[in-house]
């Protein structure tokens, strides 16, 4: 009797649905920062029906190591990048793109939750006292975070939320989408072991696949080095109208128009 693995029972799908990367326990290691930017510019970010909860810019670059199995562990590198947004009273991050290293990563999370992801190299300096991270596409690099490991801060656990749109463009050329986007929200929970101050810098270099550098740095308001792990899901908020979404869309594709509006 032969095997065909390009089907599977139903009973074997939902087998396989429990060990799904996207929800199982991790091993993260993180420099999470947050910086102040241009009010204006963050608004502008934002689709309806976000609201800017404030005009902060979270940039969380992390080595994840997905615990598949007792034999198997699965690699991947990661950059959140979002501002503050707030829905129906609740706060999270609008994320505005997800880099990551790993092609399970990205189909896995932008199939799954609408998550903007895209591969990418990034690359970590973990040195005794200090601590970097250097994030680049198509042989381009257009983030740069780098600084000093202080004080410790303690363990501690906590619950993060982000949002974002699950949206399918049409295949039908006179429609922009096949149903409404929908918008989703995130949530992830982390278990930090170690948690540490650290100084230092973002640096946005300018890209035109991934033009982070219009969202300025104007100060560091927080940077902090955390080990720990992470289970992450989500959950669908409500429908909206593909014209809420369409101006902001491209941005996970990689658009070479350089068009944009004007703050």
């Amino acid at each position: 009797m032969a095997k065909l693995r390009y089907v599977k029972t139903l009973e074997q799908v939902r087998k396989a649905k429990d060990a799904d990367p996207e929800f199982l326990p991790s091993s993260v290691r993180s420099i999470r920062t947050v910086y102040e930017t241009d009010p204006a510019i963050a608004a502008a970010l934002l689709p309806e029906p976000l609201e800017l909860a404030a005009p902060e810019i979270c940039v969380t670059c992390s080595d994840v190591a997905m615990h598949i199995s007792p034999e198997y562990t699965f690699e991947i590198g990661s950059m959140i990048f979002g501002v503050r947004a707030r829905y129906d009273g609740q706060e999270g991050i609008y994320l505005v793109t997800m880099p990551m290293t790993a092609e399970a990563a990205v189909v896995g999370g932008r199939e799954t939750y609408g998550e903007p992801k895209k591969i990418a190299d990034i690359d970590f300096e973990w040195g005794e006292g200090a601590a970097s991270v250097k994030v680049a596409r198509m042989g381009m690099p257009y983030v740069e975070i780098k600084g000093t490991v202080g004080e410790p801060l303690g363990a501690r656990e906590f619950v993060e939320h982000a949002f974002c749109f699950k949206a399918f463009p049409s295949c039908d050329r006179d429609k922009d989408f096949d149903s409404d986007p929908l918008l989703v929200r995130l949530e992830w929970r982390h278990e930090q072991t170690k948690v540490h101050r650290m100084e230092g810098d973002v640096i946005l270099h300018d890209s035109p696949l991934d033009p982070v550098a219009d969202i300025p740095v104007k100060r560091v308001l927080r940077m902090e080095y955390e080990e720990g792990s992470t289970q992450s899901n989500g959950t669908v908020l409500r429908s909206v109208p593909g014209d809420w979404i369409l101006p902001f869309l491209h941005g996970r594709y990689d658009d070479t128009s350089g068009d944009g509006i004007e703050i």
